[in-house]
């Protein structure tokens, strides 16, 4: 019995005094936004005919839709052109700032503005992925995914340093210039009811404002060091929570995918990969899908492959071995529907949704790597640009410098 208490006590201290899962959570954020951002851009020629004024899914269609379902998207608000492009930039903008982690609260909310809005518009343009990216959107908003590799953890670093050596530091000025305009918005748009319909994303706007104005009242106002602890461990709760949604999110796509595709005849008899194969829509490269499909034993072997990884994942994670082995079998097969399939954005959000379930040990290292990358990139970059770290020539004039054969 004392185990058992002390089990619940430990577990409870841990979900409440830190936020977990940083370097998950982070990965996620910039999977999440690096596909979305490269839908956007690859799609910039075409978006007038995807969610704007020129597409077949035309103003009327999608408001007859929208009055049904009550979905959000600020696409509604006007017909105009100008406000289409407005919002466009707005998704792309909010996309590369959420990507670099600065302000990720603020950037968070505004990304999940600019996924709903543009999605919700033209729901029949996706290809699955679309979907995994509208759920993920919504619990990126709770998710404390700056605390690694962000702007915002260099910002804080650099504040604790400076702090350290005794520098006197500034109040922050942009944060709450950037949620006294939000919350300006937030309200014009409220009372034009704007915001009429399903109160999802309304509930989700204001609970998040108003959090983070009693989060900066406290900081400016409280006394006592205790208010603030007790906002920090609601955080805690709230990020750990929706961390354990997004987990639970994915589990359950494989889980249901497998279940289903046991159900069909084609994947119970091992021909289900063959067929997709042969339609032009998925034959990228045909060469490569003929090469594929021509080993009866291996589509075979890549069908009941992918109905046994995607079934029994969600029982391998209380095996983090197995776990892991069944993690590389996964994104190998996204990565490779990427290049076969013909559908990246699709392999892209998956593969950042299964991030959730790599080592901590593994993206540590991964970081350092890349530290160590831009860090070589840096010092190749200041040498070029300052002629004083350049070598000098080997010329006559400067004969320190000449080869020693040279000489002869």
């Amino acid at each position: 019995m004392n185990r058992f208490a002390l089990a619940i006590s430990s577990g409870i201290a841990r979900v409440t005094e830190s936020a977990l899962g940083p370097y998950q959570t982070a990965v996620i954020r910039i999977g999440f936004t690096a596909t979305w951002l490269l839908f956007l851009l690859r799609e910039f020629p075409h978006r007038q005919e995807l969610y704007g004024p020129d597409g077949p899914w035309d103003l009327d269609l999608a408001q007859q839709l929208i009055g049904t379902n009550g979905s959000f998207t600020a696409l509604m608000w006007s017909g105009s052109r100008f406000w289409f492009e407005s919002v466009y930039a707005l998704a792309v903008l909010t996309s590369v700032l959420l990507l670099l982690g600065w302000r990720t609260r603020t950037m968070s909310v505004l990304f999940m503005v600019g996924v709903l809005s543009l999605q919700n518009r033209s729901i029949f343009m996706g290809d699955g992925g679309d979907n995994v990216l509208h759920l993920m959107c919504l619990y990126l908003v709770f998710t404390r995914c700056g605390q690694v590799w962000s702007l915002d953890e260099r910002r804080a670093r650099l504040a604790r340093e400076a702090h350290a050596r005794g520098e006197r530091i500034g109040p922050d000025r942009v944060g709450p210039a950037l949620w006294s305009v939000l919350g300006f918005v937030l309200v014009a748009v409220t009372a034009a009811g704007r915001l009429d319909g399903d109160l999802t994303v309304p509930v989700i706007l204001w609970g998040i404002w108003l959090g983070q104005a009693v989060w900066w009242i406290v900081g400016r106002r409280a006394r006592t060091a205790q208010p603030r602890i007790l906002l920090d461990v609601v955080g805690n709760i709230v990020h750990n929570g929706a961390l354990l949604v997004i987990m639970a999110e994915a589990c359950l796509i494989y889980a249901t995918a497998g279940w289903y595709k046991i159900q069909g005849s084609r994947w119970q008899d091992g021909t289900a990969v063959y067929y997709p194969l042969h339609l032009d829509y998925f034959s990228p490269w045909p060469a490569l899908a003929d090469v594929l499909s021509s080993s009866g034993t291996m589509v075979m072997l890549i069908t009941y492959g992918t109905v046994v990884v995607q079934v029994a994942f969600p029982f391998t994670l209380f095996n983090r071995r197995v776990k892991n082995v069944l993690l590389a079998a996964m994104i190998t097969e996204h990565a490779v529907i990427a290049i076969v399939l013909g559908l990246p954005f699709f392999s892209l959000a998956m593969i950042a949704a299964d991030a959730v379930f790599l080592p901590t040990s593994f993206l540590r290292r991964l970081g350092e790597w890349a530290a160590r990358a831009r860090g070589r990139l840096s010092r190749l970059v200041r040498r070029d640009d300052d002629p004083a770290a350049r070598p000098e020539p080997r010329t006559p004039e400067n004969p320190e410098h000449a080869h020693v054969g040279s000489q002869a």
